[in-house]
């Protein structure tokens, strides 16, 4: 029979952990899978913005810890915004459910001494005297942002490539949890509003990013304080989300926004919804804390995983993002540019067709098929953001009758083989090839990547090739062709239907570069329309 509640003396070697995943909420939160490393501040920094943390345990050697609130609403807030935003530590995603038991018990050993202290530090911050202090002190100096709203606006200007909601989800929570995004375009402007949990951070998030650059001198932010001070959202897609409530809908888009917003400046209070969170007191803001000297690494939403439905264009253009900004963990994938691709097929797997297959989404600098287990292979890309995007969009497609696996290498770079040593041709540099799409700064083709689909994008086609020419040469490899359309105003450009997303690599791989006379070499992509 086992105690209700775990303590953490001699206890916790019969104390397994919460081995089922119980739905029954709880204000006790297990969370798993923890770095070795990981410090009990870290641990009570994911909980923080949920509420007042009351007690903690921690299972080091398990790599899990229990987090205890005042309240099971707390609990459920934290456990239903993680379940759609997967919290990222030192590159380990972190997860959490509700735990069997209903509170913890604590004795004296010296890891419960370490975790009362921890929690002692950080209650005193946001509990009473000195902690109010601080944070009023901190909200008199930033200009009475008490009384300002939650809610950004923010306009994206000059906006060369795209922002998505992903990235601008994993900028803004760099500074606290973000519980809302709306995006939309209005004046031919790209548009979002921004929901936090409370004014201050909100005030924070305004101070630092303010007539920043996402990328290297363009998409830059301009942010004010909106009129509205919750976002009502409806649906969970590319357009807007509510991380609080991972159940909602994917519906096309919200139903005009403009028009939410333009209501909510002409009406003031009128469309807002009640929000769930009261004030500055209901989410202590997370960034407080750096002052009190405490490691704050772990502040998970800065490292979120991204959430619902997004593409992988996203979590590769956010890590790009962060970099730019200088945002210490948020390009996790710093240093990541190689790629391990498995159960490729070794009959038919080349250097060259992983080049071009992986130079879709990223300039392939070298390739290196394994001497002793040719179903793998490792594709260097030019940074760790290509690698991302190659990873997100290639992972599980089919190619040679196999579906791929790629996942991040843990080398750094791909070894060529020592002078005279042969590798049968299995290593293929490819950092000086004419071929890559990215070379050149603000590329079109940065704005052009689509996941592998079976319509294919065909450019640079000259006058000379009719449409049977084309048909013919893509039928040859024995693909079928199942529709074929010139652009109208553009005849150089068309697309191509192929029987299968897995046709199109193949034949993406065979014809894109393809001499087509007349010194026209054709150049083929993924497209995102179908015929």
């Amino acid at each position: 029979q086992r105690n209700n509640a775990p303590t953490n003396g001699n206890d916790s070697k019969k104390f397994k952990g919460d081995v089922r995943s119980p739905g029954v909420p709880s204000r006790v939160v297990h969370v798993r899978k923890l770095p070795n490393d990981i410090n009990e501040a870290e641990v009570i920094s994911l909980g923080l913005p949920f509420g007042k943390v009351t007690n903690l345990l921690m299972l080091k050697g398990k790599n899990q810890a229990f987090l205890e609130f005042g309240s099971e609403e707390c609990a459920q807030t934290m456990v239903s915004y993680y379940s759609s935003v997967t919290p990222v530590i030192r590159n380990h995603p972190i997860y959490m459910q509700y735990s069997t038991h209903k509170e913890l018990k604590t004795d004296n050993s010296p890891n419960q001494v370490r975790a009362q202290a921890a929690l002692q530090a950080v209650n005193a911050l946001h509990g009473s005297g000195m902690g109010s202090m601080a944070i009023s002190a901190e909200a008199a100096s930033m200009g009475g942002a008490a009384s300002q709203s939650p809610v950004l606006r923010v306009i994206v200007e000059n906006l060369f490539y795209p922002v998505t909601l992903d990235v601008l989800h994993q900028i803004f929570s760099k500074f606290g949890t973000v519980l809302k995004i709306i995006t939309f375009t209005k004046n031919n402007q790209f548009q979002a509003l921004i929901q936090y949990a409370d004014a201050m951070t909100a005030q924070h998030a305004k101070l630092s990013l303010d007539g920043q650059n996402i990328y290297n001198a363009c998409c830059t932010l301009r942010i004010s304080f909106s009129k509205l001070t919750s976002l009502n959202v409806k649906y969970n897609n590319d357009k807007s989300r509510d991380y609080t409530r991972p159940d909602l809908p994917t519906a096309d888009s919200q139903p005009s926004l403009e028009h939410q917003a333009m209501a909510a400046a002409a009406f003031g209070p009128g469309i807002i919804s009640a929000s769930p969170y009261g004030g500055a007191h209901a989410f202590p803001p997370t960034f407080t804390f750096q002052q009190a000297g405490l490691s704050m690494q772990g502040i998970p939403s800065a490292l979120a995983s991204l959430g619902v439905g997004h593409s992988g264009m996203a979590a590769a253009a956010a890590a790009a993002a962060a970099t730019r900004l200088g945002l210490s963990g948020l390009g996790a994938t710093g240093g990541h540019n190689v790629l391990l691709v498995s159960n490729l097929n070794p009959e038919s797997v080349t250097p060259h067709c992983l080049f071009i297959l992986f130079g879709v989404y990223g300039d392939v600098m070298r390739v290196k098929i394994l001497f002793n287990k040719k179903e793998n292979a490792l594709v260097q890309m030019s940074d760790g953001t290509q690698a991302q995007l190659s990873m997100s969009h290639l992972n599980g497609q089919r190619l040679h009758g196999r579906a791929i696996r790629v996942t991040l290498s843990k080398h750094t770079t791909v070894q060529l083989p020592r002078e005279g040593h042969e590798d049968q041709g299995l290593t293929k540099d490819y950092s000086n090839s004419p071929l890559h799409r990215f070379k050149k700064p603000g590329s079109k083709n940065y704005s052009n990547i689509f996941p592998p689909s079976a319509t294919l994008h065909l450019s640079n086609i000259p006058p000379s090739v009719m449409e049977d020419d084309l048909r013919r040469l893509f039928a040859s490899t024995g693909a079928t062709v199942k529709a074929f359309k010139f652009f109208q105003k553009d005849r150089k450009m068309a697309l191509i239907q192929m029987g299968s997303v897995e046709e199109a690599i193949e034949c993406l791989i065979e014809f894109h570069n393809h001499d087509l006379g007349e010194n026209h070499h054709l150049r083929v992509s993924f497209s995102k329309s179908t015929i």
